[in-house]
């Protein structure tokens, strides 16, 4: 049996957002716990050049819900990228995971050689539907979960491997 677009695509995002949503309920306990402003783990980056965790989380949600729509052939949902708290970005997790969901495995099967062009100002990047899920979009979706399971565990959240990959 083969894995299908769907299956390498929609359940794997919204089980990863569960788990970053996971992280930031944590997070944001912790901070609660230790009298810490929580805009402090918001705004905290690993490195001066790097984006801080909103960010973060914004690219990560960005992302998924573009592969979803472009796999789908369906226009991509806008956000204000304006969350400045963990009840914001919270929300952005939720609607993001909603419109996931909302998208069905018959919208997704068959887009392997979907033409899919991402435009990065004067920059085009184009792929196949498969090379974009498998060597774009998954990396980069894992690297901004990371980077902020980084940055929460960085100022001493106690979280470890299994919140960022959840129960199996």
């Amino acid at each position: 049996m083969s894995l299908t677009m769907y299956q390498a695509s929609i359940p794997v995002f919204v089980r990863m957002l569960g788990n970053l949503s996971a992280i930031l309920d944590k997070a944001a306990a912790h901070a609660e716990a230790k009298k810490i402003d929580p805009a402090i783990f918001v705004n905290a980056r690993l490195a001066p050049d790097m984006y801080p965790l909103s960010r973060q989380v914004q690219i990560a949600t960005d992302m998924v819900k573009g592969c979803a729509a472009r796999l789908a052939g369906i226009e991509v949902p806008r956000y204000e990228d304006n969350e400045a708290t963990f009840a914001e970005l919270q929300a952005r997790i939720a609607k993001t995971k909603e419109f996931l969901q909302s998208v069905s495995a018959s919208q997704i099967d068959g887009s392997e050689d979907r033409q899919i062009t991402l435009k990065f100002g004067s920059r085009e990047l184009g792929f196949l539907g498969q090379a974009y899920l498998l060597d774009f979009v998954l990396p980069n979706f894992h690297f901004h979960l990371t980077t902020t399971y980084a940055i929460l565990r960085h100022n001493g959240v106690e979280i470890g491997k299994k919140d960022y990959t959840g129960d199996y």
